[in-house]
């Protein structure tokens, strides 16, 4: 594992008014993997992502977040995933995940979609949903608010406390499975 080149996708929708929204979780964990590797955003040419090369634990890693909305995340990762040679093998997605509570992370390789837009734009362009998956979970919606409009919402206050712990511990969850492995990284973080 440790010789390979990784990419990290944070999923996401583009723009402020999504910025703090559950459905940017992902965003959120690739904003601190960036800070923790020091890296600025930069426009990636070939794939409408933004991009941060660097290393996580002395292995090198593509941080990327797509500059697309969520239900087409599939051709600017595809697009990254072939400039920089990258296999299925090695990409890690991290997402919200409404089946979990929220702050829970569950680490997982491949998978079905579970109604999840942007995991169904990856399988459609990639071909393929076995990759590996950090799921952040958000909770259900409450009594009879849509999963859509949930998801699209900010948190709630008492989850915006708890949210750059959750956060962190996210991080630090991608860093264990690039280095550890899925099965360590499954011990410490599935919670």
């Amino acid at each position: 594992m440790a010789d390979d080149v990784w990419l990290v996708v944070g999923l996401g929708n583009p723009g402020p008014s999504y910025a703090r929204t559950r459905h940017n979780v992902g965003h959120l964990v690739a904003d601190e993997l960036a800070a923790r590797v020091g890296g600025g955003w930069k426009q990636h040419k070939q794939a409408k992502a933004e991009v941060v090369e660097g290393r996580i634990s002395g292995i090198r890693a593509i941080l990327a977040k797509p500059r697309s909305y969520m239900n087409e995340s599939g051709g600017p990762v595809s697009g990254l995933l072939k400039f920089f040679k990258v296999e299925p093998a090695t990409l890690v997605v991290i997402h919200d995940e409404l089946d979990i509570d929220f702050g829970v992370l569950r680490a997982k390789f491949g998978g079905g979609d579970n109604g999840h837009n942007g995991l169904k734009s990856l399988r459609k362009s990639l071909g393929t949903g076995d990759y590996y998956r950090l799921r952040f979970g958000v909770g259900r919606p409450p009594g009879r608010q849509s999963p859509a409009d949930f998801v699209l919402d900010e948190f709630s206050s008492a989850e915006r406390k708890d949210l750059p712990f959750a956060v962190d511990r996210s991080a630090d969850a991608v860093e264990s499975l690039l280095t550890d492995g899925l099965e360590v990284t499954q011990a410490k973080y599935n919670s």
